[in-house]
């Protein structure tokens, strides 16, 4: 049986799936309205849909999934899930995923 020191914590992160697109949100725009600069280089508005409104509290320079909309043409969105704590946007900076991220993030 292995020491409890040896034991590494479990650590899960939300990855994007399908369509999603990690970004950071540049600026809010009111409601649950926010200005997106996406990781495969577009600025999107994105909202909170109803279901998440009252669950994610999001403010500028946090870490997000985005769902683009098909019928808006690339230029709209969701968010669909935000980074909670340091821990998991260090994770993904490690791994590769926010290397088009400017450094000020």
């Amino acid at each position: 049986m292995p020491e409890p020191e040896e034991l590494s914590p479990v650590f899960r992160v939300r990855l994007p799936i399908g369509q999603e697109v990690l970004g950071v949100v540049q600026q809010r725009l009111g409601g649950s309205r926010m200005r997106v600069l996406c990781l495969d280089g577009k600025e999107r508005i994105c909202r909170i849909p109803g279901r998440l409104r009252r669950a994610l509290w999001v403010r500028e320079s946090d870490v997000v999934i985005i769902e683009p909309w098909e019928l808006g043409g690339d230029a709209k969105g969701d968010v669909v899930h935000k980074y909670r704590n340091k821990a998991e946007v260090d994770f993904l900076k490690k791994k590769g995923y926010l290397k088009n991220l400017p450094e000020e993030f």
